[in-house]
């Protein structure tokens, strides 16, 4: 239904400029065409696409299986919008605009996410750094001054008791309901799997949704190998916990293998140990040994997205897990969506290439290039320490607080390239051209941008573009509003940068990140105006999906 409301509207939006959602708000001042034009330019930010995929290979268990894995997706939708702003229902039924609710639904919320969460809905404030996890009047000194065992847990929310002290609700307990359903339906769909290693999963991660230990289910879950059906779900990332980044938030992928394109990236987790130990940093910022045996390359079909991952920009490729202990010990997996990657490649990078970048260099702007560059972002979350150089009991996230996220994306950004460049100097590549890589790169930045200064990646990605606009790694020719590449100084520019990344990182530096994120965390007047004109031409900043079970015809 959604999908063919936005189609209407981005038809309509025609060549409407970029909204500043913070100007032209409903209300008594404004006629209904002004609102639904500032409604209009909001939803022409995202471009519909559907998650298909091709389910004929599956026997008729594992298509049962899918629609109970759906079912479980949908109850992490719930969790997250209890999370992301509360009670959703009373949220809507406040809003008679269905271009409003349509762009609510988008958001989980009444803020833009694509716009730093500025508020478009009428008597709506400013979104709470913490979200829903914390309560609303809730100070950061207080929760400070608060001494629980569980003040620092991942998986709690923070209310307060009959007394208004301050207490921590296991997630278990607080979304009751849910979790008791989606352990549920896991159960099932374990019922009906052939595949040893899913089996254990799904049921393993039932029990997690029911006690909220985690770890277990993790290492079943790096353990699968065979399994054509993937999900991951329960609370996974911290990036909607703004004032701590502490609470995880819920979400769910339900994802299809694509055996041929898995077998083809199988082989370069072997290199991982000799990507750690060329790192351009002294020795004490790299010697944490990366785990290698469950470190894996697979490229799946996503078909459904659901909760935090759902919310404002979408992911393309996802590395898991988060826990220290599982990575160190067993490594991670690197999951590339391959379909969602083609449509943001064709629908968004492709366009904004032949907007900002030199015209003779757009013909290095690839499909492949950004793949790999996409894929070696997620291999590179691996690298680098996970716990400081000096106090092995502290890890960096701990560290680094609410700025860890964006140090830690620009991070995986960087060494994504770095690793590519590794690659191609040992001849991994094949007859590739390396400036595909560099120019995809810089293209990419101007993608991530646009997510802006809510997004950890929209952060990065500026701290990125002026970093490499300092030193020097491209030029901006004022007459045609185009960037071109000096790939020599990129390179250097790409050391520079992952050295100082590494170090804020390694030494837990939080004064160091919080000032570098203020200085270059934000869009400054030229980059805004060649943003404005990707507006301008109708590029999209995003997309949104039309998925579910009848998408794929279940």
């Amino acid at each position: 239904m959604f999908g063919k409301v936005l189609a209407g509207i981005l038809l309509a939006a025609g060549s409407l400029m970029l909204f500043s959602c913070g100007q032209g708000k409903a209300g008594k001042d404004q006629g209904q065409s002004d609102t639904l034009s500032a409604m209009q330019q909001n939803l022409a930010k995202y471009v519909t696409v559907r998650l298909e995929s091709d389910i004929s290979h599956l026997t008729d268990d594992q298509k049962q299986m899918l629609r109970y894995l759906f079912e479980a997706a949908d109850l992490m939708d719930a969790v997250y919008w209890k999370q992301s702003y509360g009670d959703k229902d009373v949220l809507l039924q406040g809003i008679t605009d269905s271009l409003t609710r349509e762009f609510v639904l988008i958001n989980y919320g009444p803020w833009d996410r694509l716009n730093g969460n500025a508020p478009f809905v009428e008597g709506i404030g400013a979104k709470p750094l913490g979200a829903a996890f914390y309560p609303a009047d809730m100070t950061r000194e207080e929760f400070e001054a608060w001494d629980h065992e569980l003040k620092s847990s991942q998986y709690t929310m923070v209310r307060r008791n009959s007394s208004g002290a301050l207490e921590a609700v296991w997630y278990h307990e607080a979304f009751a309901s849910e979790t008791q359903k989606a352990a549920d339906l896991l159960r099932k769909a374990a019922a009906l799997s052939d595949e040893p290693g899913l089996k254990k999963y799904l049921e393993l991660r039932a029990e997690a949704l029911l006690t909220d230990e985690y770890r277990a289910s993790d290492f079943a879950w790096l353990n699968m190998k065979d399994n054509l059906i993937d999900m991951v779900i329960g609370p996974i990332e911290n990036y909607e916990d703004e004032l701590f980044n502490i609470r995880a938030a819920h979400e769910a992928f339900i994802l299809l293998k694509d055996v041929e394109w898995s077998r083809r990236l199988a082989r370069f987790a072997q290199f991982l140990p000799q990507f750690q130990k060329n790192l351009p940093v002294a020795e004490k910022y790299r010697n944490e040994m990366p785990g290698t045996d469950g470190s894996e390359l697979n490229a799946y079909d996503v078909v459904y997205y659901a909760g935090d991952c759902n919310s404002g920009s979408k992911t393309i490729a996802i590395n898991l897990p988060n826990d220290e202990v599982v990575r160190s010990e067993k490594g991670s997996r690197k999951l590339q969506l391959k379909n969602a990657m083609r449509a943001k490649f064709e629908k968004i990078l492709v366009p904004i290439s032949d907007v900002l970048i030199a015209e003779d260099q757009r013909q290095h702007v690839t499909f492949d290039a950004f793949f790999a560059n996409t894929m070696y972002h997620e291999v590179a979350h691996g690298l680098g320490l996970g716990y400081l150089s000096d106090n092995k009991k502290v890890t960096v996230r701990e560290a680094l607080q609410e700025t860890y996220t964006s140090i830690e994306e620009g991070k995986a950004d960087i060494l994504g390239l770095f690793i590519v460049d590794q690659l191609h100097g040992m001849g991994e590549l094949g007859d590739v051209d390396i400036k595909d890589y560099y120019t995809t790169f810089m293209a990419s930045i101007f993608r991530s941008i646009r997510f802006g200064v809510s997004s950890a990646h929209g952060k990065a990605n500026m701290m990125r573009f002026y970093f490499f606009q300092e030193r020097g790694a491209f030029v901006r020719d004022a007459a045609t509003g185009t960037y071109r590449i000096d790939y020599d100084k990129m390179k250097v520019a790409m050391n520079e940068l992952t050295t100082r990344i590494l170090t804020v990182q390694g030494d837990g530096d939080y004064a160091a990140a919080k000032a570098w994120i203020e200085a270059d965390g934000a869009v400054r007047t030229e980059l805004q105006q060649d943003l404005d004109r990707l507006m301008q031409v109708n590029i999209p900043v995003d997309v949104v999906y039309e998925q579910g079970p009848s998408v794929l015809g279940l």
